[in-house]
């Protein structure tokens, strides 16, 4: 295995200033779902059924405006964009700690549509700036960041919730959202390659979304769906044996695996196709609820193999969608890549807290698993149908 691909994309002017900015424009992103968990559970007094509809609420939102998001960066650029959306998103996670249960919950669909996509733009930015042959060592490295974010993120608003309040965690993501918002408004990376030829004709998306491109989104759904049941059945074993400040390091164990398998894929000539990664992802956390209720370094351990296959089949996806969408729609495109990641989490918070609020957390491990490998298996099923109409050429 060679490093030499990630030398190429990190020599491209503007890739190492990218990757740095996203990386902290994400960083309270990954801090929100645990930091909105503990909130609802601990500081409001309700179930984690309840805490998951919350985050449904967010989801769905930001799944419902993300396209239509990307849509309007292919139109206007990202800058303005940028602005309304990280302006909202300040302002929520602000007002959140103050809000009453319902309140929050009704505020949760609308501040979400507005939330700023920021995993989506930044793969739009690399696709602009990368040749195509590094593109999938640009996305793997994106994604190794990503789980670098996940590190800091979660841990950090963690020990500001049980060491400070919940308060102080939430404050600081609406803080952290504002000055990300300001930085990357500055910088105002490009959305397309100088060489590419765009029409100014938007082509209809009968052409382009293909049964192939639904399954990469159903994949993308299904990995999402898994991590973020996997994530929450973590918290309630770690917090149903009292080790609940150990969670920050458990996840850190997590990113660390994810970025392993990710330096492996973006450093491979050939890997394995989303819908494999995916399979594997989602086969290997079902038997992790065999070690819930033992101490949290074993729960840890058994989480490393599945996490293997986290950033592999992020990057693999982004990858895919890519390619089958053409430049002028490609800020919509990743808009609905990132719906359908959001899907998958907004979907997977109340279905796993159902499973664990009526059971034990070791189910909630299962419950993510086979779930997964219901997408897996719709996915599998569009990817073997031809497309009735042909994909547009890449103009």
């Amino acid at each position: 295995m060679s490093l030499q691909p990630y030398r190429r994309v990190l020599a491209v002017p503007g890739v190492r200033t990218t990757m740095l900015l996203f990386f902290f424009i994400r960083l309270p992103m990954t801090a929100t779902g645990l930091t909105l968990t503990l909130h609802v559970v601990t500081d409001l007094g309700r179930g984690y059924g309840e805490a998951g509809l919350v985050g449904t609420a967010t989801m769905l939102g930001s799944a419902l405006g993300a396209p239509l998001v990307g849509r309007v960066i292919d139109r206007y650029g990202l800058r303005p964009v940028s602005a309304v959306c990280g302006l909202t998103s300040a302002v929520f996670w602000l007002a959140t700690p103050h809000l009453p249960y319902p309140v929050l919950l009704a505020a949760a669909l609308p501040a979400g549509a507005l939330v700023l996509p920021a995993t989506s733009i930044a793969r739009q930015v690399l696709t602009a700036l990368v040749p195509p042959e590094s593109r999938r060592s640009a996305y793997s490295l994106d994604s190794i960041l990503l789980e670098t974010s996940y590190m800091a993120g979660p841990g950090a608003a963690i020990a500001l919730s049980t060491q400070l309040s919940s308060t102080a965690a939430l404050s600081g993501i609406g803080v952290c959202f504002a000055l990300g918002t300001v930085a990357l408004c500055w910088f105002n990376p490009p959305i397309r390659h100088e060489a590419e030829t765009v029409t100014a004709e938007r082509p209809p998306m009968r052409e382009w979304v293909t049964p192939r491109l639904v399954g990469a989104l159903l994949v993308a759904s299904g990995a999402l769906f898994c991590l973020i049941g996997t994530e929450l059945a973590t918290l309630a074993a770690l917090r149903a044996t009292g080790e609940v400040t150990w969670t920050g390091l458990v996840i850190a164990v997590m990113c660390v695996a994810s970025a392993a398998g990710g330096i492996v894929h973006g450093a491979v000539r050939r890997s394995l196709s989303p819908l494999r990664l995916m399979v594997l992802l989602t086969v290997l956390v079902i038997p992790v609820g065999l070690v819930a209720g033992l101490p949290w370094w074993l729960l840890a351990l058994a989480l490393v193999p599945t996490n293997l296959a986290c950033a592999p089949t992020l990057a693999s996806t982004a990858e895919e969608v890519t390619g089958l969408a053409p430049p002028r729609v490609r800020g919509e495109a990743m808009g609905l890549l990132d719906a359908a990641t959001r899907f998958g989490m907004g979907a997977g918070s109340p279905v796993i807290g159902f499973v664990i609020d009526h059971t034990a957390p070791g189910w909630g491990f299962a419950a993510a698993g086979l779930f997964g490998l219901g997408f897996a298996a719709v996915a599998a099923g569009l990817r073997r149908r031809p497309a009735s109409t042909a994909a547009v050429a890449v103009r």
